[in-house]
């Protein structure tokens, strides 16, 4: 929870307050753009981008709505003009498992296939629809959060998590019958 007299001192001039502002919301930032967005490096991008804006524009923000609603609504934003402008692409780079111990190794193993399995098929969602997902899901934003961030009728977040939440149980069928997809 950021502190509201944080952003008071940000939106009052006070640099270090700013910076420590922005310091507080990076990861959320980062996590929201790489599960829109299903590629580090354009994550990296927007995360960047997103808060630069917040840096430019944080005398603009009005206690109307939550903070978090507004710097959701930003990265949201940006993500949306990245994903419009290129195509999402599943990322083929290996990635390395580091086991913590060697008892656990099969679970390790198969929490990582899982996680992946997820994030792949969070990545085929159609955009509206992943939007909704990973504010919902990720960043347990609540509906009504979700509907001020996107600028979206209640029922209609309702209904993109209902289809949503169809959509990733098709696609991750194979997974839950116990395959793993080769």
């Amino acid at each position: 929870m950021i502190e509201p007299a944080l952003i008071k001192s940000a939106q009052a001039g006070d640099r270090e307050a700013l910076v420590a502002l922005l310091r507080e919301i990076e990861n959320h930032v980062y996590r929201t753009a790489y599960y829109l967005l299903n590629h580090e490096q354009d994550a990296m991008d927007a995360a960047q981008e997103a808060l630069i804006r917040i840096y430019t524009k944080i005398n603009t923000y009005e206690e109307k709505a939550q903070f978090r609603t507004w710097v959701q609504k930003i990265v949201t934003n940006i993500c949306i003009d990245k994903f419009r402008r290129k195509r999402p692409s599943v990322s083929i780079d290996e990635h390395e498992l580091v086991f913590e111990s060697r008892d656990n190794v099969e679970t390790e193993v198969l929490t990582a296939y899982a996680a992946e399995e997820i994030r792949e098929a969070i990545g085929k969602l159609p955009e509206h629809h992943r939007s909704v997902v990973v504010l919902r899901y990720l960043q347990d934003f609540s509906y009504n959060e979700i509907a001020d961030s996107l600028d979206l009728p209640l029922n209609t977040v309702k209904s993109y998590l209902f289809r949503a939440r169809q959509q990733l149980q098709t696609l991750l069928h194979d997974y839950q019958k116990g395959g793993v997809r080769g």
